[in-house]
């Protein structure tokens, strides 16, 4: 295949480019175990694994999405290359193993993680990382949003120390859009009540994250701070809801959306001459 990438049929953006044909480099190099992390959006991600299948048609890849909390990733790697040898492994999803060990502002540090405990799969991986190396001839790509991969940093600093590479892909308006008008289409305040309390921390992460690490509108970021409020709400954490609610109204003084949720919260704070 010639090493050079035809770009300009793909879906990678411009912005993108220069971290693609890295990562692209990397991957087409790379020959044995190995570890990458890819940090991007969910948009972002799907593109890039697809275009990386078209790049690179003579590694043979295998995609494992990680649905739900997990403890074994050996395990499920193992699976995988019993199927059929593979060169490259994308795994998505492994930050939905954080969630039950994310507690914004409670018990640690921070949005991103408790100082007395650590996810079993990242104890895992942090005790058994020879394992992989001696027994999977692969290249494991992790995808992540920012703050999974923060989480890797400061608690599974073993196993992260491993790591080949880091590809940070960059954020832009259209990108920071896509992304909210996603999360804005689904917002339902009523189907927030039907998740569990990590759920919905693992929604005000992904949110936080949008708003600190994206180009968005003013407009954008104060609907995505009312939605943040909303969330908190629901866990009944209302002096953090009606947080959300204040910087929403003072990036948009007009919001009068969240300038009624801010009310609510006051009452359910008991705080009734502000409320009214």
């Amino acid at each position: 295949m010639n090493p050079t990438l035809s770009l300009s049929k793909s879906k990678i953006k411009p912005q993108e480019e220069g971290i693609y044909r890295a990562l692209v480099r990397n991957l087409r190099r790379h020959r044995g175990f190995g570890i990458l992390f890819v940090c991007c959006t969910l948009e972002q991600e799907r593109r890039i694994i697809k275009q990386v299948e078209e790049d690179l048609p003579q590694k043979k890849i295998a995609v494992l999405p990680l649905e739900k909390e997990i403890y074994n990733l050996y395990e499920l790697i193992e699976a995988q290359v019993q199927q059929q040898p593979i060169n490259i492994c994308f795994i998505t999803g492994i930050e939905k193993s954080f969630v039950n060990y994310i507690k914004p502002g409670i018990g640690g540090q921070g949005d991103y993680y408790k100082t007395d405990t650590v996810p079993p799969l990242l104890g895992h991986l942090n005790f058994q990382r020879e394992r992989f190396r001696d027994n999977f001839d692969c290249c494991l790509v992790f995808f992540v949003p920012w703050f999974g991969l923060k989480y890797f940093v400061r608690r599974s600093p073993d196993f992260y120390d491993w790591r080949s590479g880091v590809f940070l892909f960059p954020i832009d308006r259209e990108l920071s859009e896509q992304a909210s008008s996603r999360i804005l289409g689904d917002a339902d305040y009523s189907k927030y009540l039907q998740l569990t309390t990590e759920e919905r921390y693992y929604k005000i992460l992904e949110l936080k994250d949008l708003i600190t690490e994206s180009k968005l509108t003013d407009l954008k970021k104060a609907e995505l701070w009312r939605e943040i409020g909303k969330l908190y709400d629901a866990n009944q954490e209302y002096d953090r809801a009606l947080a959300c609610f204040d910087k929403a109204v003072e990036i948009k003084p007009d919001y009068h959306e969240a300038w009624n949720n801010r009310g609510f919260a006051l009452l359910n704070l008991g705080r009734f001459e502000e409320a009214i």
